[in-house]
């Protein structure tokens, strides 16, 4: 019988590549967020936070942005509006969709959210200095934008 586990498997290669490094690393901030006590699931956060950067989208683009199936972000919209801190609303360009809005009530939920990545990203970002940082966030906008680009 077959045991898996939840440890990586160890290489002889070093694991070198970008890509690996950003999705282990995506993964292991994800980890930390559980550690820490999130006012909701992460992936509700996750879809509160990007709700809050674009205010009125619609839910077929977010799920595409989350990388959820449209139903799936459908249940999960449901469960933020059932807690008062989303809200849909007609979109005047397409009386088949519906574009999603923050409620006052989000606010205070969006801070707590703050607090919690803030603390993970000290953790993360502990030993850099900040010219360390800020170059680092630069490199990462730059590669997110030749990528979205496409």
């Amino acid at each position: 019988m077959t045991v898996k586990s939840s440890q990586p498997v160890k290489s002889s290669q070093p694991v070198n590549e970008i890509g690996f490094l950003l999705t282990d690393i995506k993964r292991l901030m994800r980890r930390e967020y559980l550690k820490r006590e999130l006012p909701m699931t992460p992936q509700q956060a996750r879809a509160l936070v990007y709700v809050s950067r674009n205010e009125g989208i619609r839910q077929v683009a977010l799920a595409d942005i989350l990388e959820i199936q449209p139903i799936t972000l459908a249940r999960l919209i449901d469960q933020l509006a059932e807690d008062g801190l989303v809200e849909r609303r007609p979109d005047p360009d397409d009386r088949r969709a519906y574009g999603l809005y923050l409620t006052d009530a989000a606010q205070a939920r969006l801070s707590d959210i703050r607090v919690i990545v803030k603390e993970v990203q000290e953790d993360a970002l502990a030993g850099l200095s900040q010219e360390e940082i800020d170059q680092f966030e630069r490199t990462l906008r730059t590669i997110h934008s030749n990528l979205a680009g496409r």
